[in-house]
């Protein structure tokens, strides 16, 4: 008996500390496919865009090696460097997440299981949203 109470001990304490382990988000969480929802222009140039306002379907997938790999309507159209780092974001002046790809730095101003947004580290400050 006391056997089978350890053992039912020990299992929920390592279910336990999967389902907390699943939810974390590190800098490995950017890499996957993400399919493209809205983009929101900055306070100069105030606009939203969407597939359905723009004609085209945007995905963007971010690998393991680096590469950031563009599709548009399913057709690749980009591939490229991307360099995950460290900065001071123009929009409040403090430390963030910050990604550099295709000549641009973003700041990742959200990323979690579901979510990525980021926004243009310059003068334009528009976001882009992405969904996994």
């Amino acid at each position: 008996m006391k056997k089978l109470v350890l053992l039912f001990i020990t299992f929920g304490l390592f279910s336990t500390v999967y389902s907390l382990d699943s939810t974390k988000v590190n800098s490995g969480s950017i890499i996957n496919k993400w399919t493209w929802e809205k983009s929101i222009g900055g306070p100069n140039n105030p606009y939203i865009a969407t597939p359905k306002t723009n004609g085209y379907k945007k995905k963007i997938v971010f690998t393991e090696d680096g590469r950031i790999i563009t599709y548009k309507d399913d057709i690749e159209i980009r591939n490229s460097a991307y360099e995950l780092s460290k900065g001071i974001s123009v929009l409040d002046n403090s430390e963030h997440d910050l990604i550099t790809f295709e000549g641009k730095t973003y700041v990742i101003e959200n990323l979690d299981n579901q979510n990525l947004t980021i926004v243009c580290n310059g003068e334009d400050t528009s976001r882009s949203i992405f969904k996994r």
